[in-house]
């Protein structure tokens, strides 16, 4: 009888421990981890980009995330310390003191080297300028033969060298050829001379041709040059690559008929 009774002591012993025990494994999972992981809860990531970094410092702050700058960069057309990207994105569904990754927009802009533009044509300085993230100014046309083509770049009206260093999304301003050149010479005189002869002389001292204008009724041969624009006056002066207008005797010749 004692030991039929020790017997079931022991097993009752050992049901209470096992009672126990499985309070505290239960207690343990569906209690006190879930209260200090917020096991299923989950927090809806607020949309901060666009937002100065100081308030989304404190929105955050508020839901309980936290915030990593993980890259900064400059842009021009945005304000100091405006945050440009996040991750995870607005919406997304994160734990409690998660970190949310950002990049930021820097104060001053960092310094950069200065591109080659010149002698480029002007076009191709656009492209360069955009892939350094510079941007293009004013642009003066000043006379020289190449037309169309960068001569000097200036930032902040001081010319500056391929290789300066500038700061980055800084204006850049051009001096551009005309075509034209600044070399002044005396106007040749062309009239009555066959028109061949007149563009071969026109265009040896740097001239175009312009406009030919073919005229009837004139006493001078078929083929000669009876008026000038400019005219070749006394004192007259003309600029490398001007244009020169020419008039010339009889019938304008059909093309493709010799």
């Amino acid at each position: 009888m004692f030991k039929t009774n020790s017997f079931l002591g022991v097993i009752g012993h050992l049901l209470i421990m096992g009672v126990i025990v499985a309070a505290m494994i239960l207690g343990f999972f569906y209690y006190y981890l879930p209260s200090t992981t917020n096991h299923g809860e989950s927090i809806s990531v607020p949309k901060i980009t666009g937002m100065q970094l100081q308030d989304a410092d404190q929105l955050l702050e508020e839901q309980n995330l936290r915030y990593f700058i993980n890259d900064s960069t400059y842009k021009p057309d945005q304000k100091p310390f405006q945050i440009l990207t996040q991750d995870p994105a607005p919406g997304s569904k994160v734990k409690e003191n998660r970190k949310i990754y950002i990049s930021v927009n820097m104060k001053n802009p960092p310094m950069i080297k200065m591109p080659k533009l010149i002698d480029g044509s002007v076009k191709n300085a656009e492209l360069i300028l955009k892939s350094y993230d510079l941007r293009k100014g004013k642009i003066t046309y000043v006379p020289d033969l190449q037309q169309n083509a960068v001569l000097k770049q200036f930032v902040n009206g001081q010319e500056v060298k391929p290789g300066d260093m500038v700061p980055k999304g800084s204006v850049v301003d051009l001096h551009v050829g005309d075509g034209l050149g600044d070399t002044e010479f005396e106007m040749p005189k062309v009239v009555g001379m066959p028109v061949d002869e007149a563009s071969v002389l026109l265009v040896g001292q740097g001239l175009q041709i312009g406009n030919v204008f073919y005229v009837q009724g004139t006493e001078e041969p078929d083929g000669t040059v009876v008026k000038q624009r400019p005219y070749a006056e006394v004192g007259a002066k003309i600029r490398v690559g001007e244009l020169v207008d020419l008039w010339v005797a009889g019938q304008e010749p059909v093309q493709g008929i010799e």
